[in-house]
Order: structure tokens, then C-alpha cells, then sequence
């Protein structure tokens, strides 16, 4: 049963993985997207890598870990528009210009987040102080990563809700990739029985239960904003023929109909 569930959750992360890093590679703008969430995504990613390699996780976790680490960190650069240009020996980090609809996001962005920065980090520093006081720690690294790791889990769900919140704003899902989030669902109710089969921290375990309320809201937001099919994507493509085509294609059949010849 247990090799059963870890080979199901290892093809849904590849799959996750693999859609993830298409839609974030053909990507040209990132209005509607909550840079400042991707930001969070990938310094807390981080952070839980180092915190299941200190907790001696099973090998299984650490890897999609690793990997996700990875993946987010170089969102991170893709959302900021970050490239690094040599001068002789010295790197130089650029950040690219943003639209006028990115900057839009942008300010709704901070906007979310500034209203979940009076809960957050009140709650994290003191979570940090009651840790130190009452529980014993191998190090000061230790305490550290197990500090941070226990801030990520407990209020690392409220990052995403700066997305529910552009999404409100923008009254649309359009931007979001939502095979990736098909494809990171059936891996969120993989983890409800994934996290009584493997060993892991108990603060992970009780993670995966947290983000299936989160998931339920997108999906909600997915029916109340339905995705316009007429509209262009990320990558160009439209699911809808244009009005022309449409009208074009109608004046033929009526020809047709009309000369009482069939189409060929």
C-alpha cells in the first residue's frame, strides 16, 4: 500500500512539476499573478527542505522537496524578471520593466499583503520566543530552521490567500495555471493518506490537511469567475474561433444552403 500511494504521489508531482515549469517558462506577462506570493512560496520552500533534512525525513519527501525548492526559486527570478549580467568578474542583477497592468497587480498585491502583515509576523515572532523558552533545541541552527519551518506551516497558508484577493479584485482566474492546480489537488488528497504512511514531522503532516481548505477556495473562485474562452492566453492561443471566422464560416453554409449544393 505504501509503495502503491508513494508511486501515484511521485507522478503527480512530476506531472505538477513538469506543467509548472512549461506554464512559468512560456510566460511574458505575470499580471493577475501575486509576485509577492511566489516570493513567499520560494523562500518557505526552502526553508522546509532544510527543516525535513534536519528532521531526518523519509528520502521520498526530501526529493520532491528538493525539487519543488528548486522550481520555486527560479519562479522567483522568472516573476521578478531578474538576469544576471557579467562585468569582467562581477555578477550584476537587472530587474526587467513591468505594464501598466502588472503594476496594477502590483499595487493589490501590497495591498493584501499589507493587511496580512499585521496578523503574520506578530504571531511568528512570538511563536519563535515561546519555542526558545519552553522547548529544547541540538543547536541554535536547529531552533532556527524549526522556528521558521513552524512559522511556514502554521501561517504559510495565509500567503496564498493574496491571490484569493487579486483574484476577487480582478473578478478573474484566467492567469492562474490551472492544470498545475488539477494536478497538485490529486496530489493534496494523495498527502491526506500519504501522511499517515510515511515518515515525516508532524507540523508537515498536519500541512497537508491545511492546504485542501485553501484548494476548495480556488475551486470556488474557479466556478464564480469562469474563464472567458474568447480570450487570448499566456501563450497566445484561444479556444474560441473570432467573430470573423464565425461569421465567415455561417455566410458559406447559407450559400450553400441556398444553392441547394452540399459543402465539399
Amino acid at each position: 500500500m505504501t509503495l502503491l500511494v508513494s508511486g501515484f504521489h511521485l507522478l503527480f508531482d512530476f506531472l505538477a512539476f513538469k506543467n509548472d515549469v512549461n506554464f512559468w517558462r512560456g510566460r511574458k506577462t505575470f499580471e493577475g499573478l501575486s509576485v509577492k506570493a511566489v516570493l513567499w512560496r520560494g523562500f518557505s520552500q526552502v526553508i522546509i527542505f532544510f527543516y525535513l533534512l534536519d528532521e531526518d525525513t523519509s528520502r521520498i519527501v526530501l526529493a520532491t522537496s528538493a525539487v519543488g525548492a528548486i522550481i520555486e526559486v527560479w519562479k522567483v527570478t522568472k516573476a521578478f524578471k531578474i538576469t544576471v549580467h557579467w562585468s569582467s568578474w562581477r555578477p550584476r542583477i537587472k530587474f526587467g520593466s513591468i505594464n501598466a497592468e502588472e503594476t496594477k497587480t502590483q499595487e493589490l498585491d501590497s495591498q493584501g499583503m499589507r493587511y496580512l502583515s499585521y496578523l503574520l509576523y506578530p504571531l511568528c515572532a512570538w511563536g519563535a520566543i515561546y519555542s526558545l523558552v519552553y522547548q529544547s533545541y541540538r543547536s541554535w541552527y536547529s531552533w532556527c530552521i524549526h522556528s521558521l519551518a513552524n512559522g511556514v506551516y502554521a501561517f504559510g497558508f495565509l500567503f496564498m490567500l493574496p491571490q484569493l484577493f487579486l483574484n476577487y479584485k480582478l473578478k478573474s482566474v484566467a492567469h492562474l495555471p490551472w492544470k498545475v492546480f488539477m494536478y497538485k489537488a490529486f496530489n493534496t488528497f494523495i498527502d491526506d493518506v500519504f501522511a499517515f504512511l510515511i515518515t515525516m514531522p508532524t507540523a508537515h503532516r498536519v500541512a497537508c490537511f491545511r492546504d485542501d481548505a485553501v484548494f476548495l477556495v480556488y475551486l470556488y473562485q474557479r466556478w464564480l469567475y469562469p474563464v472567458d474562452k474568447s480570450r487570448v492566453n499566456e501563450f497566445g492561443e484561444s479556444f474560441e474561433k473570432p467573430a470573423e471566422e464565425t461569421k465567415e464560416g455561417n455566410e458559406i453554409v447559407g450559400y450553400s444552403l441556398l444553392l441547394h449544393r452540399p459543402l465539399t
